[in-house]
């Protein structure tokens, strides 16, 4: 009789024993990642990207074969489909930049493996033409970062056998630019940068082996640069990044609704982790990770809304696949 009460003792206590053997970090991260229609184009990584409405832009690259990139392609972001566009007529490249300022797309820097580049080019996607632009001031160089904001462009840091931490800003009315105040902090090749209202941030990277955790916003009103919290363990407010592990370089980040998503990259090897930022709490938060392979050096095209990730590629692979996150749902499937 005693057996038997310690045995149904034991299966009523089952439950709160497999309960309480719950790992915290199991829990299901909110995101979905859906895969949409391959690119029609070579795969490649290094390529650029920009979006105008709600279309974007891929050019150049480099498929992994030696070849360096020069053809230009349109992804339609509501009917799934690629259209291939005018080549670029500068020199075939990697690692460029590229950024669209009103229904225009910009594209610049890069390097051949034997040259950098600091040549500066408008597309006009009306006309489905390219016209060469006043040359980036600042050295021929890869792995800038950059982005548009209040009418006008910009372009910093990257790698011209140095690594570097200057900025310029493109007019593209008066078709001029002018040296801005350097961000602060770190030089860094390969940093990411986005949008969110009338600032810019630019945060990850890599400076000479290490990768920095700073992370800063732009004020176009100012002309300011201001440090924001770091994205890894190194503060001691443990209230918010206890967790982080965001730091890496050539990482792949967009928009949605007024919230940033970084995700892939490299760091100690390719990622897939997914972070989300909050501008209004500068704090980030983990998501479902990427669904697509590991990669670094992918694009992306975000219209405010919809947020999309394609290409990219690892040492030895190069990726034709494009993801769209979506970052109010679950998903069901395992990875």
């Amino acid at each position: 009789m005693k057996n038997k009460r310690l045995f149904l003792l034991f299966w009523a206590l089952l439950p709160l024993l497999t309960v309480s053997c719950v790992d915290d970090d199991d829990e299901e991260l909110i995101g979905t990642w859906y895969r949409m229609s391959d690119f029609d184009g070579l795969a490649r990584s290094y390529a650029s990207s920009f979006t105008i409405g709600n279309k974007g832009y891929i050019v150049g690259g480099y498929n992994g074969k030696t070849q360096r990139l020069s053809d230009t392609w349109e992804y339609d972001m509501e009917q799934d489909f690629w259209t291939q566009k005018a080549s670029f007529p500068g020199k075939a490249r990697q690692a460029g930049t590229a950024f669209a300022i009103d229904e225009k797309g910009y594209f610049g820097t890069g390097y051949d493996a034997e040259n950098y580049y600091n040549d500066f080019w408008e597309y006009d996607p009306a006309s489905n033409t390219w016209s060469e632009k006043a040359t980036y001031p600042g050295s021929g160089r890869y792995g800038t970062v950059s982005f548009s904001i209040a009418g006008k462009g910009y372009i910093g840091c990257g790698y011209d056998g140095n690594y570097l931490k200057d900025f310029y800003a493109y007019n593209p009315s008066a078709n001029s630019w002018e040296q801005i105040i350097s961000i602060g902090g770190s030089k860094r090749v390969g940093a990411t940068a986005f949008v969110i209202g009338d600032k810019a941030y630019v945060c990850c990277g890599e400076n000479n082996g290490d990768y920095p955790d700073d992370f800063w916003t732009y004020d176009p009103s100012t002309a300011t640069w201001t440090q924001l919290r770091d994205i890894s363990n190194s503060n001691s407010d443990e209230d918010y990044d206890d967790d982080y592990t965001i730091v890496r370089r050539n990482a792949a980040a967009f928009v949605i609704d007024g919230c940033a998503y970084l995700t892939c990259g490299e760091q100690s090897g390719v990622r897939t982790d997914t972070w989300k930022y909050y501008p209004s709490t500068d704090l980030w938060e983990e998501v479902r990770k990427f669904k697509g392979s590991a990669r670094s050096n992918a694009v992306t095209f975000s219209n405010g809304s919809r947020g999309f990730i394609a290409t990219g590629g690892t040492q030895t692979l190069h990726f034709d696949d494009i993801w769209e996150l979506h970052p109010y749902e679950y998903d069901d499937d395992e990875y």
